[in-house]
């Protein structure tokens, strides 16, 4: 499928997306409300209003990819934005967090030395 490199950033859309939104229009979502380039190469995240169903868009350089999950029982829970973030930067660990079921909210950033990357502007992660 696709391989996650260190330079590959995983953004989060907040609030509620509509699922039935395919490659067109979570490409326009990402373009227009996350700015950014829906063919950098990142994975961008959205999720419905039960928080029971995520969607990822990427592009591999040949095409576009979405990819969805819906959980049987259970939902995501889905860091809120504070302020008018248009989105959020997750690490990779904390994706797989997301993925896993647990609550990122609830869980506790360690002093741990990571090389800053050089954002986009207007982007935002969740507060330490």
């Amino acid at each position: 499928m696709f391989g996650l490199g260190a330079a590959t950033r995983i953004y989060l859309a907040p609030g509620a997306t509509d699922m039935r939104k395919g490659f067109n229009g979570l490409y326009g979502l990402v373009r227009d409300q996350l700015l950014c380039d829906p063919l950098s190469g990142h994975l961008f995240l959205f999720s419905n209003s039960q928080r029971n169903r995520l969607k990822v868009l990427f592009w591999d350089t040949t095409g576009l990819w979405v990819c969805a999950k819906k959980l049987e029982k259970g939902r995501f829970h889905w860091p809120k934005a504070g302020g008018t973030q248009g989105k959020i930067v997750l690490s990779h660990e904390e994706f797989a967090m997301l993925l896993g079921g647990i609550d990122l909210a609830q869980t506790q950033r360690r002093r741990w030395y990571r090389k800053p990357v050089v954002e986009e502007s207007g982007s935002s992660q969740i507060p330490a």
